[in-house]
């Protein structure tokens, strides 16, 4: 497998920054640095590989807050979430501070990302589908030959992301999961923003808020 994947949890809350990289090349993209730069940065020298892109699933403090210190530090530009998340990438100075985290920065400058696109690094493609509920501009990114996935904040293993964060919304994250997720197979291995991975069979077969048994 060309594709190979390290997880860095940062920040107090463990965020689970996702780093890929193809293998042929070297060529990384780092998801969701919310914070804990330095680390990354030794992270990513460890690691060999040389970032093309920052890419972010949406625009909570734990996820983006470090994307501007990390993009200085590459070179590499951001890229993500949907636009209905700027109202968040923007205020991380804001929220941040309210859960201990006072270090991150606001994003400015990145490119927007919508249903259908795919992002590339390397000999490697994600494609990019827009999962709402937990926020609005939330996304996840799949490698549909690998049959992995990095879903956010939408899908924990055993739980689901919360909406009542501000403009969340449960049904339209029930919806995002079962009719986007799902149907991406049973065999496809998920990171989540937080905790360990799990498999979208495996939580349609145990997980109690949108497992089979619950939603149908």
């Amino acid at each position: 497998m060309s594709l190979k994947i390290a997880v860095i949890p940062v920040t107090p809350l463990q965020q689970n920054c996702t780093v890929m990289w193809c293998e042929d090349t070297m060529k990384a993209v780092v998801i969701d640095p919310g914070g804990d730069v330095d680390a990354l940065k030794d992270a990513i020298e460890e690691l060999g590989v040389t970032v093309e892109k920052i890419l972010l699933t949406h625009g909570h403090f734990d996820h983006v807050g470090g994307a501007m210190d990390l993009a200085e530090h590459t070179g590499a530009p951001i890229v993500g979430p949907h636009k209905e998340d700027e109202y968040i990438t923007t205020a991380v100075t804001q929220r941040g501070p309210e859960f201990g985290v006072s270090d991150g920065r606001n994003v400015v400058g990145n490119a927007w990302l919508e249903e259908g696109d795919s992002v590339t690094f390397g000999n490697q493609s994600l494609n990019v589908y827009h999962t709402p509920g937990h926020t609005p501009g939330h996304i996840v990114y799949v490698h549909l030959d690998e049959k992995v996935a990095q879903v956010g904040d939408v899908l924990f293993r055993g739980s689901i992301g919360r909406t009542d964060l501000g403009r969340g919304d449960h049904a339209t994250l029930i919806a995002s999961i079962t009719q986007k997720l799902w149907p991406l197979g049973n065999d496809v291995t998920f990171i989540p923003g937080h905790g360990p991975s799990s498999t979208f069979g495996e939580e349609r077969a145990t997980n109690p808020l949108v497992g089979d048994a619950v939603v149908g």
